[in-house]
């Protein structure tokens, strides 16, 4: 190698150097006081060793280029997780901020661009002080507009999983809603439309950051991230982990692996977790946990509408999508939470090819001035119609209660598009529970019989026995009766049936789903 080549060679070496410490050792340094990484370590640290090919490096503004001060905020490449290729964008706040610049923005937009060329995932780190300020403090010429367009467009062909990392006002916020899954590290990240010091100038309310848009509230209140984490190190870990039920896009099925659970095993003690008091609630997280191979569960929004349970796992190797009513919260019922947060659920892995496993026992859709006026028959029309829609298999098991309009949202109605439903013994279907239906019905008679509460529970008692599965499987509403202790069985091998499932919808534009 000549001299020439070796002073070119080393002038490299020295400016990626510099742009690998982003704004300076001392912004890093200030990074790590407040508890946070740097965004090239967030990267390093979610990818597989040394997979990270990082792009566009030495991009810069001419301003910023001549003060060796490169990437104008944002980091992007190519990364493998568990060998499988995934495409990154960070935010990097020792640089500017990590405030949206027309480089920052057009370094995001390619990345994205390349991640739906090539199918691969998405994976996005926010943490921004937002749009970004020139010297006369105007907003710099570059769209916001141009990464909620790419986030819309790749919606669907490839996974897309976000999460805040330290602030992210505006544009970040909007950005993160429109990706697929969303995660936040407690006490370190926030997110929110208008600011707090907006928020008291024009309504002269105080409210902290964290108050006003951090992980709890976003987790247990917004509805707008799927899972709250203490630190950065396990968001990365949830990270991995969620992706690995994912297919790289939509043209490819999720792998079905080995996760060495037996898939013959009977489970002799699943259906002691049921009360034999229909009235008693129970915890459907244990029910959910006994099915799954080694009790594994991705679950997602747990903090949110925990009236019911969505998540991933795995039955027999394959990767499966979990939506349960959990009776510990409203006796399992839909609401107007709930039925968004099902809705969209399904909608994601019908994108994905997930298939969907249903676990009902609901009282049917919650009752009141409150719910009807806040849309509930706007809001679960959702779920009827994300149901309807989506074309993956789909199999429903009546644990215990069904009732009313929550039949068909919860997958036990064949004629929405269920492809199997079983149920166990202790099941019950009708239109509304036995002790409603007992006042509506013999209401009269109850009012004037000798003993008014005796003739009433018999009435009841007759009611619920009239609600067992034996009637649905007569007229094949449901496929089969089984056994709490085979379930697991009968799921898997139903998945294995349905593996080369196909179904063939009318063309169109796209549909109106009732948002």
């Amino acid at each position: 190698m000549s001299e020439g080549q070796k002073k070119l060679i080393q002038k490299l070496r020295e400016k990626k150097a510099k742009a690998a410490l982003g704004g300076g050792p001392r912004s890093i340094e200030k990074q790590h006081e407040g508890g946070r990484l740097s965004a090239r370590e967030r990267i390093s640290r979610l990818v597989d060793p040394s997979s990270f090919q990082e792009m566009n490096m030495l991009a810069a503004l001419p301003a910023d280029s001549k003060k060796d001060l490169y990437g104008d905020g944002a980091v992007v490449g190519y990364g493998k997780i568990d060998g499988r290729k995934v495409c990154i964008y960070a935010q990097d706040f020792t640089v500017h901020a990590g405030t949206t610049g027309p480089i920052h923005r057009s370094k995001i937009t390619g990345i994205m661009d390349m991640a739906v060329k090539i199918g691969a995932p998405l994976v996005a780190l926010w943490h921004s002080g937002g749009g970004r300020l020139d010297s006369e403090n105007r907003p710099l010429p570059v769209s916001r507009s141009s990464i909620f367009f790419r986030c819309t467009q790749a919606s669907g062909i490839v996974p897309q999983v976000s999460a805040m990392m330290g602030p992210g006002a505006g544009n970040a916020g909007y950005a993160m809603a429109l990706t697929d899954f969303v995660l936040m590290v407690d006490q370190k990240s926030y997110t929110f439309a208008t600011g707090p010091v907006a928020v008291k100038e024009v309504l002269g309310e105080e409210i902290s950051m964290e108050d006003l848009g951090g992980a709890r509230v976003h987790s247990q209140l917004s509805g707008l991230a799927d899972l709250r984490v203490k630190t950065e190190e396990e968001c990365f870990q949830q990270i991995r982990a969620l992706l690995s039920y994912f297919p790289s896009n939509f043209r490819e099925k999720p792998a079905r692996i080995q996760t060495g659970d037996d898939p013959e095993r009977f489970d002799e003690e699943i259906g002691d977790l049921i009360p034999t008091d229909p009235r008693k609630s129970y915890d459907m997280k244990k029910v959910i946990a006994r099915l799954l191979d080694n009790g594994v569960f991705w679950e997602a929004k747990a903090e949110f509408a925990r009236n019911i349970i969505t998540g991933f796992g795995r039955l027999g190797g394959y990767s499966v999508g979990v939506i349960a009513n959990q009776p510990l919260f409203l006796a399992g019922s839909l609401t107007i939470d709930s039925s968004d947060k099902e809705a969209r659920f399904i909608r994601f892995c019908d994108a994905f090819n997930i298939p969907l496993i249903f676990l009902v026992d609901t009282t049917g859709f919650l009752p009141g001035s409150q719910q009807e006026h806040g849309g509930i028959l706007r809001h679960g029309a959702k779920v009827l119609y994300a149901i309807a829609e989506s074309v993956v298999p789909k199999v429903s098991v009546l644990i215990r209660k069904a009732y009313g309009g929550a039949k068909p949202a919860m997958g036990i109605d064949k004629d929405i598009g269920i492809d199997h439903v079983y149920s166990w013994p202790t099941g019950e279907s009708a239109i509304m529970g036995a002790e409603a239906v007992a006042e509506v019905i013999y209401g009269r008679e109850i009012s004037t019989a000798d003993d008014p509460e005796k003739f009433r529970q018999e009435k009841i008692q007759e009611l619920r026995e009239a609600a067992n599965p034996y009637p649905m499987v007569h007229g094949e509403l449901v496929d089969d009766i089984i056994e709490p202790r085979e379930t697991r069985r009968r799921l898997i091998a139903t998945l294995e049936s349905l593996e080369g499932k196909q179904e063939i919808r009318h063309p169109k534009r796209h549909g109106n789903i009732p948002l």
